[in-house]
């Protein structure tokens, strides 16, 4: 799901919406597994680490700094939302999709 959902966020083809409908609900579907800041930071370090590891995007600044900016505004604002989540917006699950 998440290669489905990075390639549709990132203006390729709608596999994501394909698959899942419209709407990604994003923080309903991550709403079950009760991710907080500590979670939030310790995610975006491997995905910082997978970033820095890829070898075309060693050669590319740009790309790097907006992955990052965007994964982390996306972490902390899925943070933040859950907050005001209600049981009737939750989507997510406890395992993965086939």
């Amino acid at each position: 799901n998440q290669y489905r959902f990075l390639i549709q966020t990132f203006g390729g083809p709608d596999l994501y919406r394909q698959k899942k409908g419209k709407y990604t609900r994003l923080v309903g579907r991550h709403a079950n597994y009760g991710i907080g800041s500590r979670a939030a930071v310790r995610w975006l370090e491997h995905m910082k680490e997978a970033i820095e590891e890829h070898s075309l995007l060693q050669q590319d600044e740009e790309s790097r700094s907006k992955l990052m900016k965007y994964f982390t505004y996306t972490a902390h604002y899925i943070v933040a939302a859950m907050v005001y989540m209600r049981t009737d917006q939750l989507s997510g699950g406890t395992k993965i999709d086939p």
